[in-house]
């Protein structure tokens, strides 16, 4: 079975979408004992757009996303450790408790959030690029949102400044058809997202998001004009969520026919069919990489648990930054 792409990578993928997926189960089981509590948002369907971005992207690349953000904050290097015990809201955890769900945070991995407001990383995105431009840099920064933010207003007003000044910022819209429960259908008289680029004159397109190859390549290409000063690119990567949009939400909206048929196209599935018909490991080595993952996040756990509660003098820190301390720091 011919493939672009290798062993390493196909590895790669397998081992990085079984972790965020066994990981977000594991989430929503605690959520469901009430270990985790407030707001919950999993990643379980969606693992394809993290795997195939961190393929494309260098680890000293920006990464600035919205609240489904477990996923992404661990792919970009964050560990489980860090990821559970922030949902745990203790200190250990990757914003020391104070952040939960919504908030994964890491300056090292060069992960800016978790962002709760809707759309309101966006802005954000495009002035982290800003500062990479300003400072003579060749770093991309991916900026990332839902279908649903696609509907906010600082959207165009960050898209307008970004082809202005040619920012090196790839946005992509995770398009997992239904934003907190209503269809791409029912709010937007355009459907193919990727289109608002066509205002600005910014290259757009539309993106397989149950396949990491096409994720990557398109990844990929739009990283490297922004590395070239060619300018941000717009991507819509169609994605689906198994789950409903938080742990509250039932999902009534859709037919389990509906879920069903992308389960069909299960990208874990679809990775681990292709390793094995190219014999690039056996059911031992897969075995292995089970048992690996599965006892990774009980690890995690364990950490969470044994971890203490941030303490009442926290209450107060890291909310203000010195005016002299630089916000991207090499």
């Amino acid at each position: 079975m011919y493939t672009p792409f290798g062993k390493e990578t196909y590895l790669y993928w397998y081992e990085i979408m079984l972790l965020l997926r066994r990981f977000e189960e594991k989430a929503g089981q605690l959520y469901g004992n009430q270990k985790i509590r407030g707001f919950c948002h999993l990643y379980i369907g969606q693992e394809a757009v993290a795997a195939g971005i961190m393929t494309a992207t260098r680890d000293d690349d920006n990464m600035i996303t919205a609240y489904r953000d477990h996923g992404l904050a661990i792919a970009k290097g964050i560990t489980p450790r860090e990821c559970m015990a922030e949902l745990y809201g203790k200190v250990t955890g990757c914003t020391k408790g104070k952040g939960g769900s919504m908030h994964f945070f890491s300056k090292e991995k060069r992960f800016f959030g978790g962002h709760g407001i809707v759309g309101g990383q966006i802005g954000l995105g495009a002035g982290i690029a800003f500062a990479e431009q300003y400072n003579g840099t060749d770093r991309a920064t991916i900026c990332m949102f839902g279908d649903g933010a696609a509907r906010q207003g600082l959207l165009h007003e960050a898209f307008n400044m970004a082809v202005l000044w040619q920012l090196p910022v790839v946005f992509i819209c995770e398009n997992n058809h239904y934003a907190m429960g209503t269809s791409v259908e029912r709010t937007s008289k355009v459907q193919d997202i990727y289109r608002i680029a066509d205002a600005y004159d910014m290259p757009g397109d539309s993106v397989d998001g149950m396949s990491c190859e096409e994720v990557h390549k398109a990844v990929e290409r739009a990283v490297r004009r922004a590395r070239e000063g060619g300018g941000p690119t717009f991507l819509e990567i169609k994605t689906y969520r198994y789950r409903g949009h938080s742990m509250s939400d039932p999902a009534k909206y859709r037919s389990k026919e509906e879920v069903e048929e992308y389960k069909d196209k299960d990208p874990i599935t679809e990775v681990l069919k292709t390793i094995m018909a190219n014999n690039w490991a056996t059911e031992e080595q897969i075995e292995m990489i089970n048992e690996k993952v599965k006892m990774e996040v009980e690890d995690s756990v364990k950490f969470a648990e044994d971890s203490p509660f941030p303490n009442d003098d926290e209450l107060y820190k890291d909310i203000y930054v010195d005016q002299n301390y630089p916000f991207i720091v090499d």
